[in-house]
């Protein structure tokens, strides 16, 4: 045996006999268990980096390991590669998307095969390809056909230069991650897929999925997010219109000292009309990430609208204030503010001078 490893005098003719005797390709073999490795798909940049070494590396290890327990393994490879992103990249690098994309997938693929995975390249499939896209279209039209596709309209953070709607972590600092332009909040018509029809049954069956480890159980269960509520009616006062709000906790009902409205509110809108100084303010709020973890630790800002809301309750008139923490698409994009017993509420509150007021205490002599 040779004392140092040399990779480029053993692993070339080793792969080479692999791709010889289609060791990694499969066919059906019924006397067999099949076990099924899908590692998710790399966009083609066109080169791998070590996040991509340290990703399919732990699908190779699986694969290999249930290929030695004797079962037919299937373990195929595939590109994301449809979308802007690769039509921008094409017009920085001055080609064409059809021809970069290629291109790229081409080197790539050839580095994940010197790396030794062992994939079935008969299977490989590209987003990009009318062959495979085909698919999704027919995919959608069928869901379309059973009413689980609807279109309304959303906020979204939307990139002025590359006119497209980026993702929150693709908003870095308030701006495009790829051209570096002022990320706008800006509503546009989007089509939705319904996946709350089976938000029940995807969380109960949860229960069913033995062997996962359960922090990813509990991820999967805050992403579905259920809550449990109430939705309330406050009367705008002298006024024939209401604020819907929803709430989680209805018990804190006492303790509301005023509504927060996001920005993008039909009544925050109408009270801009009359209000230059709201109307910038508003504008302002188009640029304000919304993603829960940047909620959480920005500063909180809002305005007063001039709009009173009657308490459901008490009959009092509470103040109606545009605030950036609240979010048009949660809920009915109000929130009654309950300063006494909520973190967000009390930090607005105290900024602003609003009053609080305590509904839950404890017994005497508790809590001390």
């Amino acid at each position: 045996m040779q004392e140092q490893y040399n990779p480029s005098a053993i692993e070339q003719a080793i792969q080479q006999r692999w791709q010889e005797n289609k060791v990694f390709e499969v066919t059906e073999q019924p006397e067999k268990e099949k076990f099924y490795c899908l590692s998710m798909f790399p966009y083609p940049s066109g080169k791998l980096h070590m996040g991509h070494v340290r990703n399919y590396t732990l699908g190779d290890v699986v694969s290999r390991y249930q290929r030695m327990q004797g079962k037919n393994v299937l373990q195929p490879m595939g590109w994301d590669a449809f979308g802007l992103p690769a039509e921008n990249a094409a017009i920085q690098n001055n080609t064409a998307p059809a021809k970069w994309t290629y291109q790229n997938i081409e080197y790539m693929r050839e580095q994940l095969k010197r790396l030794g995975f062992g994939y079935d390249w008969q299977r490989e499939v590209a987003t990009c390809s009318p062959e495979y896209y085909r698919w999704e279209q027919w995919f959608f039209t069928k869901l379309y056909e059973k009413g689980l596709v609807y279109k309304k309209n959303a906020t979204v953070n939307w990139d002025p230069v590359d006119q497209t709607v980026l993702a929150n972590e693709q908003v870095i600092d308030g701006r495009g991650w790829r051209s570096g332009a002022k990320v706008e909040q800006k509503e546009i018509p989007q089509w939705f897929i319904k996946i709350t029809d089976y938000a029940d049954e995807l969380l109960d069956d949860l229960d069913q999925l033995d062997g996962w480890p359960e922090q990813v159980k509990a991820m999967q269960r805050n992403w579905i997010g259920r809550s449990e509520g109430l939705e309330i009616e406050f009367k705008v006062a002298n006024s024939d219109q209401s604020l819907s709000v929803y709430t989680t906790r209805p018990d804190t009902i006492y303790g509301v000292t005023y509504m927060g409205l996001a920005a993008q509110h039909p009544l925050a809108r109408e009270a801009a009309k009359s209000n230059p100084k709201l109307a910038d303010f508003i504008e302002q709020c188009k640029n304000s990430k919304v993603a829960e973890a940047d909620i959480a630790t920005m500063e909180k800002l809002g305005m007063d609208t001039g709009i009173r809301a009657v308490h459901p309750m008490t009959g009092e008139e509470i103040p109606v204030w545009v605030a950036n923490f609240v979010l048009m698409d949660y809920g009915s994009g109000a929130v009654m503010a309950v300063p006494g017993h909520d973190q967000r509420d009390w930090e607005f509150a105290t900024k602003y001078e609003l009053p609080i007021v305590p509904v839950i205490e404890p017994f005497s002599g508790e809590g001390d």
